[in-house]
């Protein structure tokens, strides 16, 4: 089994073009998955019945897994019978017979425009941390980007000219995400006046750089915004992925059509887009619920 998990995520990867977080996140259900199917006595793809993976399914919210996660595992499981079938390393797909649990979309958590701007006016500031975290924060709002994207941007995905982002997302495909004078502003200021100091004689592509000169990493980017949510007196929980949720849920609010949001935040489905529409659909019910005498 090993060995067609190993030829799957080659297949991921190289036909596929998936990110590595993701290529990642398969491997582990993947080798999960192998090592039950080890210790319910089964060594061949043929082996496994719907029963198996239905046993499976179970064990994991035994472990305590959410209904995301499971979901998410059995996509993996599913992509990975389709595989062993066409490529003719097992008869069937026992997958089809499997249900995908039944999951409650959540709506995000999203920030108010007053607390999204406090919050970047807390990282303003003159010193070389303050800067680059301010323009980080600014080109995050501004273009709703996961955190994986900006982190992997290079100086030259940004036109200072005409002020866009040429994002490379999910599957490697390619977006271009207009931005703002604010956030043009504070990339501009980070460009000129710290990053070239940060990077000194190192080759680094990244836009955003760390103290050694070296691309900032995911988990920074958390310390960041919760160090700044800190500053600004959020009480919730915020994490990079907020931001984008703020992002759209802004524009939304303002007018903005579904298509076009769901083209700059990158979704391939615009199902996923519409988790948006219910976050505005809970602020009206709670602005109605608060200022309505008969609510």
């Amino acid at each position: 089994m090993k060995e067609f998990i190993n030829d799957f995520i080659n297949y991921l990867s190289v036909e596929r073009g998936l990110a590595n977080n993701t290529l990642l996140a398969y491997r582990r259900d993947l080798e999960g998955y192998a090592q039950h199917l080890k210790k319910s006595g089964i060594g061949s793809a043929n082996q496994i019945t719907h029963k198996d993976i239905t046993a499976y399914m179970f064990h994991q919210k035994q472990k305590g897994l959410s209904t995301t996660s499971i979901c998410r595992c059995l996509a993996a499981l599913r992509m990975f019978h389709r595989f062993l079938v066409r490529e003719r390393l097992a008869k069937d797909d026992p997958t089809n017979l499997v249900e995908t649990p039944k999951l409650w979309k959540r709506v995000p958590d999203v920030l108010t425009a007053s607390e999204i701007e406090s919050m970047i006016k807390a990282s303003q500031g003159s010193r070389w941390q303050e800067i680059r975290d301010n323009a980080i924060l600014e080109l995050f709002y501004a273009s709703g980007m996961r955190v994986s994207e900006l982190v992997d941007l290079k100086v030259d995905n940004v036109n200072f000219d005409i002020g866009f982002v040429r994002c490379i997302g999910k599957g490697r495909k390619e977006r271009i995400i207009p931005i703002g004078r604010r956030a043009k502003s504070a990339l501009k200021k980070y460009c000129d006046s710290t990053r070239g100091k940060l990077v000194k004689s190192n080759f680094t592509p990244n836009l955003f750089v760390s103290r050694l000169g070296k691309r900032v990493s995911r988990q920074s980017i958390w310390k960041i915004i919760k160090q700044y949510a800190r500053k600004a007196n959020i009480n919730k929980t915020i994490k990079p992925h907020t931001l984008r949720h703020t992002f759209a849920t802004h524009l939304l609010e303002r007018g903005a059509d579904l298509r076009s949001v769901q083209e700059m935040l990158g979704h391939s489905d615009i199902s996923t887009t519409q988790i948006y529409t219910h976050v505005n659909r809970e602020r009206l019910r709670s602005i109605h619920k608060q200022f309505h005498p008969r609510s």
